[in-house]
């Protein structure tokens, strides 16, 4: 059996397996490529070099997302964002538009953990009594909570740049710096879709409910959008009184990650062993904020080994190489240099049918070894396929944080899906449009 057919069936397997939901992707990565290598030929020893050359490509990748994850569990914990999504829930109140808006810049601050769980916890359940109050599509809410929480996933601890640094071997925040225009460009244009979204269903507000029952849904009280707000985190845990103290370290963090001076797991790594002790004097307390975030953080990061393991398989045994060169010899000649920005172009569909793990683990290292056949640059391969596929992510019905945001607002999957994809597709091929026209791609 030829290595690039074993290759193709390992993929199609793991693929297969993500999709279905049947077992964690640990489970679907590890078995299969194993399976896979020894029907090629290779020795369990062989195997356990191919394993430790791959964990050793993304050991760091797993490092910064550990230790990201905490930092801003933390953050999150001791109400950080806590005045300023207040502030903006209460400015919004009572204009539609401004609510829109105000929603698109709630949930990029959300996001800032790179956790799309907890942007919904935080969003959903502040913002809703208020587009109900001012009678406002639920589906709108999601929709820009959904596409700004997509952008600003952009970020080197989110989970996209993690997998596409581990499946390239390089450093998460060198491949984020290149995308940061991107990613302030696509948080305008999600203002402006809010702005373009926020005038139609004023429309539709007063067309059918009239102006005057409008009018008084505009003086309703922002109170209980503030007692809603944060009902779903421990109070008892805000540190009002050091939060420019905890400002200034989120600043400082940030900042040294833009400019590259130490790796990223190591920022984050200090930002803890700082977060911890200044926020938690006891030693028990400073545990169980570790305890509290811990399943999150090394859930992600046991994906990420295991993934390891999957690519240093597919690329130790030459399966990768083999896949490249026999489709390209079947690809059209005119096809092959433009394949990375057609599957960019297609990556929100692609988000319907292929988990965020098979997309950048088993679709993204095939594409890009057969655009590089031709001299497309895998960063380029990379960037159009992040892009193009980032702005889907929480449309998808694969992924969980649409399941829980669609349980608190208690909306249907299929009614979103209709509501949301059209916009969101849009953007995606916009992005990859700008992305192309200043030179990312």
């Amino acid at each position: 059996m030829s290595l690039s057919l074993i290759g193709l069936m390992t993929i199609l397997v793991i693929v297969t397996l993500l999709i279905s939901g049947r077992v964690t992707p640990i489970v679907a990565m590890v078995i299969p490529p194993i399976l896979g290598a020894l029907a090629a030929g290779y020795s369990m020893g062989k195997i356990g070099g191919f394993f430790e050359s791959g964990v050793g490509s993304v050991i760091n990748v797993a490092i910064m997302f550990i230790f990201a994850i905490i930092f801003f569990g933390i953050l999150q914990d001791v109400g950080l964002f806590d005045p300023l999504i207040n502030k903006m829930v209460v400015f919004s109140r009572g204009n539609v538009v401004t609510v829109s808006v105000g929603t698109v810049l709630i949930a990029a601050i959300a996001q800032l953990d790179g956790s799309g769980a907890s942007t919904f916890l935080i969003t959903i359940p502040a913002l809703l009594p208020l587009y109900k109050r001012l009678k406002m599509n639920p589906y709108l809410l999601l929709l820009l909570v959904g596409g700004s929480a997509s952008i600003m996933n952009m970020l080197p601890w989110a989970g996209p740049l993690g997998r596409t640094a581990s499946v390239l071997k390089m450093d998460v925040t060198e491949l984020w710096r290149p995308l940061i225009p991107i990613q302030m460009i696509g948080l305008i244009l999600m203002i402006v879709l809010a702005v373009f979204l926020g005038i139609r269903e004023k429309r539709r507000i007063i067309a059918n409910y009239g102006a005057l029952e409008m009018a008084a849904a505009l003086d309703a009280s922002a109170e209980d959008h503030h007692e809603t707000a944060h009902s779903t985190r421990d109070h008892s845990l805000n540190r009002p009184k050091l939060i420019w103290v905890n400002a200034l370290l989120a600043l400082g963090v940030i900042g040294v990650l833009v400019a590259g001076i130490i790796p990223a797991g190591l920022a984050f790594m200090i930002g803890v062993s700082i977060a911890l002790p200044i926020n938690f004097r006891k030693v028990n307390d400073q545990m169980e904020r570790l305890r509290a975030h811990a399943p999150n953080a090394l859930t992600m990061a046991s994906i990420i080994l295991a993934a390891g393991l999957f690519l240093g398989i597919l690329n130790g045994t030459g399966m990768l190489d083999a896949i490249a060169n026999d489709v390209v010899k079947v690809l059209p000649e005119t096809v092959t240099p433009y394949l990375h920005i057609i599957i960019g172009v297609l990556g929100v569909p692609f988000d319907l049918v292929l988990s965020t793990d098979a997309y950048y683990f088993a679709l993204f290292p095939v594409v890009d070894q057969i655009a590089a056949s031709v001299g497309v640059s895998s960063l380029s391969t990379a960037y159009a396929m992040i892009i193009g596929n980032i702005v889907g992510t929480f449309v998808s019905p694969l992924a969980p944080a649409v399941w829980l945001a669609l349980g608190l607002a208690g909306l249907e999957m299929g009614k979103y899906l209709r509501y949301s994809l059209f916009w969101m597709w849009g953007l995606s091929i916009i992005l990859v449009m700008i992305a192309l026209i200043i030179g990312v791609i």
